[in-house]
């Protein structure tokens, strides 16, 4: 993905989609060149749920 050559509402639907398909914020990030806080500013905007912290992967603590 290159910033300048996608409209905002096409690199919306596509961070969303990559997301919700199990991308990280960080991933994200590294594809498009933009900062963390563009990002999940972006996600927001586009009306994704937000994964909690650890990501899909995350396992609670055994106790």
């Amino acid at each position: 993905m290159k910033k300048l050559d996608k409209s905002r509402d096409q690199l919306l639907n596509e961070l969303r989609s990559a997301y919700e398909g199990g991308a990280s914020i960080r991933t994200l990030v590294a594809s498009t060149g933009r900062s963390y806080g563009s990002i999940h500013s972006m996600l927001r905007e586009s009306g994704t749920t937000m994964r909690s912290r650890g990501g899909p992967n995350h396992r609670s603590r055994r106790r």
